[in-house]
């Protein structure tokens, strides 16, 4: 019986016979499993941060937007908290700001003027570093994110009672202007990352009451509906829809994430199945390669059965080849796409823009079961493509083999 480190030996001392023939198969190889981990690995990265993203806004919010014809009322509002299952109402403006830095930097800041409270139950995870809520009449008075009073390196700026100037864009005849506008840091939160819509590491909070003599704006942004359950939140969306039809835009983040996974899931089978296209070029590739080694090797193979190798025993010598290549493309191909995926998360962004405009940026998912999985196609390239031209081998009579000019 022959040993495995026999067969092994055998088949790399082959395969260093014919090296630019098998590094060429080797690389076709791992094409299939550095596509199918760099493009699997980078979607389910998105998809993934996408949903934790929705599900970190909570399950039971539910926010409007007006569309540009259509202004939010107080009587609105009321109607809304009248629904039945809906917990809270709160009406908020929003807007961009320009922010210089005691280091001299600048930074795009979002100011979000609010019931402050509401922030805290739509984000369920956020946390105060420092500081407390400013008080409802506190309108220059805000909760600033993580990031707003700190440097690239994360050095701290500012602290508690500490006082910075935004410039915020106001229309004003015809045009817009900057307006410098002071505000008193009362509260600093700790980071929290970002989320759909609001990015609190970047976003100043401030009460509602400073939306129209702070930020100047003459009409609400939009509504945030804290639903009592989750499973009111169908039933408040669909209200809405009915009672206001185009004039808004209602979002429930809960209908969003149920979509958002069944696409995912579509995805990722139409993403494993193209990629798998790679991994059909690579078992022809592989083929073409054992039938021509084996062409060459037909007197080698007839001295092997001359001295008593069995039929059996060939096949398993000439398929190991195709398999220990497999092997090593399919590491070199699994390394290839981490590299890759992780490249395409750092050059990378989707800016989706709508009633807010917000980026998502995200690391890729490289799971183990991703690995064996792509590391696995590619041993099955091996064995499929190394198994005909094997079998054909073992089928060579001795005679007729050493007899093969």
């Amino acid at each position: 019986m022959i040993r495995f480190f026999d067969i092994l030996r055998f088949a790399v001392s082959i395969l260093k016979e014919k090296k630019v023939r098998a590094i060429l198969t080797i690389i076709g190889i791992a094409i299939g499993p550095a596509s199918m981990v760099t493009i699997i690995g980078t979607t389910q990265g998105y998809s993934q941060t996408i949903l934790s993203q929705l599900t970190s806004l909570g399950g039971n919010v539910i926010v409007v937007f007006p569309q540009k014809s259509y202004s939010i009322t107080d009587t609105m509002i009321s109607n809304i908290g009248k629904i039945d299952g809906v917990d809270k109402v709160a009406p908020f403006y929003v807007t961009e700001a320009v922010f210089r830095k005691a280091d001299g930097s600048q930074e795009r800041v979002q100011i979000y003027a609010t019931e402050l409270e509401v922030i805290f139950k739509t984000l369920g995870n956020l946390r105060f570093e420092d500081g407390t809520l400013p008080q409802k009449t506190m309108i220059t008075s805000a909760v600033v994110g993580y990031d707003v009073i700190r440097t690239k390196d994360g050095k701290r700026l500012y602290d508690v009672g500490n006082a910075i100037t935004v410039k915020i864009p106001v229309f004003k005849e015809d045009r817009f202007e900057f307006k410098s506008v002071s505000i008193r840091i009362v509260g600093i939160l700790q980071k929290y990352g970002n989320a759909l819509m609001v990015n609190p590491d970047l976003t100043i909070f401030l009460p509602l009451s400073a939306g129209r003599s702070v930020l100047g704006l003459s009409s609400y942004s939009g509504l945030f509906i804290v639903a009592k359950d989750n499973s009111r939140v169908d039933y408040i969306s669909s209200q809405i829809k009915s009672r206001y039809r185009d004039l808004v835009q209602v979002i429930a983040f809960q209908q969003i994430a149920s979509t958002v996974t069944s696409i995912v899931d579509v995805l990722d089978f139409l993403l494993f199945t193209l990629s798998t296209s790679a991994f059909a070029v690579a078992i022809t590739g592989t083929m073409a390669t054992m039938f021509t080694s084996i062409i060459e090797r037909t007197r080698e193979i007839g001295v092997l059965k001359a001295f008593g190798f069995s039929s059996k025993h060939v096949l398993i010598l000439i398929l190991a080849e195709g398999i220990i290549m497999s092997i090593i493309g399919g590491v070199i191909g699994v390394l290839l796409g981490t590299v890759g995926a992780y490249a395409l998360s750092t050059t990378g962004s989707f800016t989706v823009s709508g009633a807010i405009s917000f980026s998502i940026k995200a690391e890729p998912l490289i799971s183990l079961q991703l690995l064996l999985q792509s590391l696995g196609m590619a041993v099955l390239v091996g064995s499929v493509g190394g198994l005909i031209p094997a079998y054909r081998a073992s089928k060579v009579q001795p005679i007729v083999a050493l007899r093969y000019e």
